[in-house]
């Protein structure tokens, strides 16, 4: 019997993650310049966000905490997962902030598109749709990074947003794979931020072990199984002190919680 549910759990979930890929590298593609006035921010810090909203469900309530709490409010960076076109749109809007969204596949159950996306108060001067390898072994559906090149005063940033593999999508070695191939893509900028929903937290070993800080390995839990969301960074430095952090009471609004981490340009 603990063995048929367990299928039938299995069976249910990978239900749940059915789509049609988006195999072309150029598209879709949606964005918007934003309204803000970068000059007004500060070029010497960058305050970074990264949530996955689950399937963009609750938009008003993940506004409404972007925008109240003490810490996301001032965010110059935030890196979403799990969105679409539409609910992109409507968060960087209500943030007054350019934006770049690709969608990685469109989602059967969701009978919407399924994706990640980059806001910045920067301008937002390159971007580019980044296919990851593996497919899930069950659905064939694949995982994407969405990156952004951001001028940042006179200095360039580049910046992704991915969604790794879950774990009845690939292996651990292949999670692995996916965030090395970021990094490998990431290699030609001196000033990197990867963040996202990495389905695991070992894999964030590879981005240490490739010379980027992590300055959200270390924390509460971000979904009910573990801390599996993170940001890194390379060539930026970090406060000595409040260099991260996660926000607790989330889980109404998602069934993840967003960190956020500061950098310092150099």
């Amino acid at each position: 019997m603990r063995r048929l549910l367990t299928l039938s759990l299995a069976l249910g979930i990978l239900g749940c993650r059915t789509g049609r890929n988006y195999p072309d590298a150029a598209g879709p593609r949606y964005g918007g310049t934003g309204t803000t006035d970068s000059q007004r921010a500060n070029a010497d810090t960058l305050r970074i966000v990264s949530f996955n909203i689950e399937f963009a469900r609750r938009l008003d309530s993940a506004i409404a905490l972007l925008r109240s709490d003490s810490v996301l409010r001032r965010a110059d960076v935030i890196l979403l997962q799990e969105m679409d076109a539409a609910g992109a749109q409507r968060v960087a809007e209500s943030l007054r902030m350019a934006y770049v969204y690709y969608p990685a596949i469109y989602h059967k159950r969701a009978r919407n598109d399924f994706g990640n996306a980059v806001l910045s108060r920067w301008p937002i001067v390159e971007d580019a749709k980044l296919i990851l390898p593996h497919v899930s072994r069950y659905a064939g559906t694949q995982r994407t990074a969405t990156a952004a090149t951001l001028r940042v005063g006179d200095r360039l940033v580049r910046v992704y947003s991915t969604h790794l593999g879950t774990l009845l999508d690939v292996r651990g070695s292949r999670r692995r794979d996916q965030l090395r191939a970021i990094i490998s893509d990431a290699a030609r900028y001196p000033r990197v931020i990867i963040g996202g929903d990495l389905n695991d937290h070992d894999v964030g070993r590879v981005a240490r072990d490739r010379g980027y800080a992590w300055p959200t390995e270390s924390g509460p839990r971000t979904t009910s199984l573990g801390r599996w969301d993170h940001i890194f960074l390379k060539g930026l430095g970090s406060p000595p002190t409040n260099a991260s952090g996660t926000v607790l009471d989330a889980y109404r609004i998602s069934d993840h919680r967003p960190v956020w981490a500061i950098a310092i340009l150099r």
